[in-house]
C-alpha cells in the first residue's frame, strides 16, 4: 500500500487521487507491491527491500544515499494478523520528501496525520516533519512502556496481598512477569535505535531551529530509557519475590510431608513388633490382644501429635 500526503500550513492533506507523487511530501509505502515501489523509485529513490532493513550491521541501518539520509529504526507494531511484533522502519529522509517503507503497522504512522498540527515541532519542511514522526513515535513508547508498569502494579498488588498466590497461579504469574520483562526489553532496543537515528539526524541537520527539537526528543528518550531499566528492577524484584514465594510452599509441602511421617513412625513401630513371630508377646494369646495393639498404635500417634504441638511444629 501506498499513502502520500502533503504538508499545508503545518498540517499532513492526503495527496488527492490521480495527483503526481512528485507533490507529496510524506509518501509511507506499508508492505508495498513491485509496482508502488517503482513509482518512488522514479522520483530518484532507492527504496530498501525486508532484507535490507533487518541487517544488523550499523553501518547498512544509518548511511546516506546522495541527497538522501537512510535511517532505519526499530519500532512495534502489528502484522496482517494482528499480532504484536517488532520490525524495522526505514526512513528515507531526502531534501523535499520524507518517505517511510514498512512491512508492519507501527501505531504512529496511523496517528501521526491527526497530531501532526499539535506537535512541536510541526510540518514546516521535511525535516521538521521528520521530527514530528519521532516525536509521535516517542509518545507511543511511553504509552507501551507505561502500559507494562500497569501490568507490574497488578501483578504485584495480587501477590502482596493478604490473600497471597498459591499453587499454579504463581506458575502463570512468573510466566506473565517473564513476558513483560521480554517485552520491555525489545522496547529498550528499540528507544536504542530511535537515540541512535536522531543522533545521526542531528549531524546533518544542525540548524538552530531543528536542534532544539531534536535536543528535546533526545531528553524525551533518554527519560525513557531511564524508566525502562527502572520498570527492569521491579521485574527482577517480583521474579524473585515469585521464585521466594515457590520455594515457601515447596517447603511448607515438605513440612506437612515429613510431620505426617513422622506421626506414623510410632504406630509402624509398634504394629511391626507385634507382627513379629514370637510365642511371648503382650497380649499376643489373648482376645483382646488387637485391641491392645490398636491401642498403643493411637496412643503412640497421638503422643506425637501432642508433642509437636507442644514444641510449636505445627
Amino acid at each position: 500500500m501506498l499513502f502520500a500526503y502533503t504538508m499545508d500550513n503545518a498540517t499532513l492533506t492526503p495527496l488527492p487521487e490521480g495527483a503526481p507523487l512528485e507533490e507529496a511530501h510524506w509518501v509511507d509505502l506499508y508492505r508495498p507491491q513491485p509496482e508502488q515501489v517503482a513509482r518512488v523509485q522514479a522520483l530518484g529513490v532507492d527504496v530498501p527491500t525486508l532484507a535490507d532493513m533487518e541487517e544488523i550491521e550499523i553501518s547498512n541501518r544509518f548511511y546516506r544515499a546522495g541527497k538522501v539520509d537512510v535511517l532505519t529504526v526499530s519500532l512495534p507494531g502489528l502484522d496482517p494478523e494482528k499480532t504484536r511484533i517488532f520490525g524495522p522502519v526505514a526512513c528515507l529522509l531526502g531534501p523535499d520528501r520524507l518517505i517511510t517503507v514498512r512491512y508492519h503497522a507501527p501505531r504512529p504512522f496511523v496517528t501521526l496525520q491527526a497530531h501532526a498540527e499539535g506537535s512541536n515541532a510541526g510540518c514546516k519542511t521535511v525535516a521538521h516533519l521528520f521530527l514530528t514522526l519521532m516525536e509521535e513515535i516517542v509518545a507511543r513508547m511511553a504509552d507501551l512502556l507505561e502500559g507494562v508498569g500497569r501490568e507490574l502494579d497488578e501483578r504485584a498488588a495480587h501477590l502482596f496481598d493478604d490473600k497471597g498466590v498459591w499453587g499454579d497461579a504463581l506458575e502463570v504469574m512468573l510466566r506473565d512477569v517473564g513476558r513483560a520483562g521480554e517485552m520491555l526489553a525489545k522496547y529498550r532496543h528499540c528507544l536504542l535505535t530511535l537515540e541512535r537515528a536522531l543522533s545521526t539526524f542531528g549531524v546533518g541537520h544542525d540548524a538552530k531551529d531543528l536542534r532544539s527539537y531534536t535536543k528535546a526528543t533526545g531528553r524525551d528518550i533518554q527519560a525513557l530509557l531511564v524508566h525502562a531499566d527502572f520498570l527492569s528492577g521491579r521485574i527482577a524484584h517480583l521474579t524473585d519475590v515469585i521464585l521466594g514465594m515457590v520455594t515457601l510452599e515447596q517447603g511448607i509441602t515438605g513440612r506437612i510431608v515429613s510431620v505426617v511421617a513422622v506421626i506414623f513412625l510410632p504406630p509402624t513401630l509398634v504394629a511391626s513388633v507385634y507382627g513379629m513371630n514370637f510365642e511371648y508377646l503382650p497380649g499376643v494369646h489373648s482376645d483382646y490382644g488387637w485391641m491392645i495393639a490398636t491401642g498403643l498404635m493411637a496412643l503412640s500417634a497421638l503422643g506425637t501429635l501432642l508433642f509437636f504441638r507442644w514444641k510449636g511444629w505445627l
